[in-house]
């Protein structure tokens, strides 16, 4: 494992609480180069944006991921998203408040939907 990944690896944990490495591995009807994809793609995520706290802390950077999971209704990594952002600061009033905007502006179906994944994790954190 090159050393870009590994240091990837870490800082999911330390933002979700747990090892991505589970949900990584490459099941074996999957090409050869997805495990590169899994790689690039985390090392983009966790080794790259995620780290850049210069302009947005790690709070903020959290409530702008779930707004835009919620806004595309991606809801499997909505899910990483809120727990990343409760375990970065975020309240779950701030949370309801990003859902707020997103029935304003991405619109209330879609919100709904998310909010459901929110009140899961909130039940988790409970």
């Amino acid at each position: 494992m090159d050393r870009d990944y590994a240091t990837a690896l870490n800082e999911a944990e330390k933002l979700l609480g747990f090892r991505l490495e589970r949900f990584l591995e490459t099941g074996p009807s999957e090409p050869e180069n997805a495990e590169d994809f899994k790689r690039i793609a985390t090392i983009q995520a966790f080794g790259d944006a995620w780290p850049r706290t210069d302009h947005l802390d790690t709070r903020t950077r959290a409530l702008v991921s779930v707004t835009i999971a919620a806004s595309l209704g991606v809801l499997e990594p909505l899910r990483g998203q809120l727990r990343i952002a409760l375990n970065s600061g975020a309240t779950k009033e701030e949370i309801v408040e990003v859902f707020i905007q997103i029935a304003a502006y991405a619109g209330v179906a879609r919100a709904f939907e998310g909010y459901g994944i929110a009140a899961e994790v909130f039940a988790e954190q409970a």
